[in-house]
């Protein structure tokens, strides 16, 4: 129950940003997955490990609310639909509590952040 809840938050969240978007010429376009793996997720310098660490500024973790919502957004390179938009809303819904202070946000950002799970699962070629 409670991760359908999820799930349908972050459909209106997107939903949400997507309306925005359409109504406001200064929103960046919508980054592919391979963007936002290169933007927010690769490396060991990357915003993501700033924000799992706690480091991160509010901008920071805004920032990657946005990649996360672009992550959303997208096809899964592979594998099934529904379950890339539950991972990948998991997250953005992890991420959005972040940014607004929610108690344990960090916690279920970085439990549905595992890389290596998400990748065997939907990592194109």
């Amino acid at each position: 129950m409670r991760l359908a809840l999820s799930l349908t938050v972050a459909i209106l969240m997107v939903g949400s940003f997507a309306w925005a978007s359409n109504n406001n010429s200064n929103v960046a376009a919508k980054k592919t997955v391979k963007e936002v793996m290169k933007a927010g997720m690769a490396g060991d310098n990357s915003l993501f490990k700033k924000v799992a660490g706690g480091s991160a500024s509010a901008e920071e973790k805004a920032k990657l609310l946005d990649l996360l919502i672009d992550l959303l957004e997208n096809d899964a390179p592979k594998g099934d639909t529904v379950e890339w938009k539950m991972a990948s809303g998991t997250a953005m819904v992890a991420a959005a509590k972040l940014v607004i202070g929610r108690e344990g946000a960090l916690d279920e950002l970085k439990a549905a952040a595992n890389c290596k799970a998400c990748h065997d699962k939907f990592k194109g070629k």
